[in-house]
């Protein structure tokens, strides 16, 4: 049985930037066609012979934002061969779904899944956070992906917005839980220093939610997909039975993936690396010599596989520290986790494995530094 692999491919193209979106991205759709052209010679160049990915996800940016045939021309070009792939994703944002666009998705490429960025169900925050889309698009999109045959779908929101409020959040997770999508992702609003949003709030023209008010919402998501029969696998990751995201469960537990594309990250070989997000550069390459590895060491890998690992309701092995880190490193954990363990912060599973009760995932960043190699 051959290891895990993956392909991810950033498409670099948005309508507008969101308030709060660092991403890499830029509204210049007349450059689509030369990135397809680039995008091919980058896969050419480090896609090794014989790699054959099990999941596959186009991200961005909006991919929906490239005509179905180009994405359709360009993933015939990439090596995504159908017998071997479980899941194939495609983002897409609700102001470009429509019913062509959807049949030409699935004609023109092996896409399995779509997710889709809802972000909330109320039209004054949608307009606060830069969305171009209201709550009656989002529904009718839907509603046109599933008629259209897309059968595994993912929805995101957002909480914490500016100006949100307990009850407004509750309408929007009702809302889309009545929708009853495959599986839900339900982000903390992040203010990044670069986006709109966290200038704004350098300047004091907005607020952050405070603290009681955002572990009253999350409190709200986690009881309520519960009730409606979601698995609450990952900190912002919810699935029906047998619909977890496989590709970004591939992340979390350390599977090797390339990424294509501007703004593309990779763990491969053993190695991090990069492209840099920089379309212009990127095209004047022509898609060669792009990528740039990273040199991490042991003490970061450590870093990464905790902060990755303990996001999940699988949690950590310590076997695995040891296996791709070292038996110092198993050890120093050991060491680490223990008061953890004592003040019901980690939890031991039967086979050893250590994991953040979900009560606590809120506060999860407060426990990787207790336990991560400064």
């Amino acid at each position: 049985m051959k290891p895990s692999q993956m392909l991810y491919v950033h498409i670099p193209f948005c309508h507008a930037k969101c308030a709060y979106c660092d991403f890499y991205s830029t509204p210049q759709p007349r450059l689509m066609e030369r990135f397809a052209e680039a995008l091919a010679a980058e896969a050419d160049e480090r896609c090794p012979e014989g790699f054959s990915p099990d999941t596959i996800y186009i991200g961005g940016g909006t991919p929906s934002m490239l005509p179905p045939k180009l994405l359709g021309q360009t993933m015939r070009r990439l090596p995504a061969p159908a017998d071997t792939m479980s899941e194939f994703t495609v983002e897409a944002n609700p102001e470009d779904v429509t019913p062509e666009w959807t049949g030409l998705l699935l004609a023109e490429t092996r896409a399995n899944r779509v997710s889709m960025g809802i972000q909330s169900l109320d039209d004054g925050e949608l307009e606060a956070i830069g969305r171009r889309h209201s709550a009656g698009q989002a529904r009718k999109a839907v509603s046109t992906l599933r008629e259209g045959g897309v059968d595994n779908l993912s929805l995101d929101l957002i909480y914490g917005l500016p100006g949100q409020s307990l009850d407004s959040w509750k309408r929007s997770l009702d809302g889309v839980l009545e929708m009853r999508p495959d599986h839900l992702s339900a982000y903390l609003l992040s203010y990044e220093p670069a986006t709109r949003l966290g200038r704004l709030l350098e300047r004091g023209l907005v607020e952050e939610a405070s603290e009681a008010l955002v572990g009253e919402m999350y409190g709200y998501l986690c009881q309520a997909a519960r009730s409606a029969g979601y698995e609450h696998y990952e900190i912002s990751n919810f699935a029906l039975p047998g619909r977890r995201a496989r590709h970004n469960s591939g992340y979390w537990d350390g599977t090797p993936y390339i990424g294509l594309g501007p703004g593309a990250h990779s763990w491969w070989g053993g190695r991090r690396g990069a492209v840099a997000p920089d379309l212009a550069r990127y095209l004047r390459l022509g898609g060669r010599g792009v990528w740039q590895a990273e040199e991490e060491t042991d003490a970061e890998r450590y870093n990464d596989i905790i902060i990755t690992s303990l996001r999940t309701s699988a949690g950590l092995k310590p076997g695995r520290i040891e296996r791709e880190v070292g038996p110092g490193f198993r050890d120093r954990l050991a060491e680490a986790a223990a008061p953890l363990i004592d003040r019901g912060l980690l939890a031991l599973g039967p086979d050893g494995a250590m994991a953040i009760p979900e009560r606590h995932w809120l506060v999860s960043d407060s426990i990787f530094i207790d336990l991560i190699i400064a």
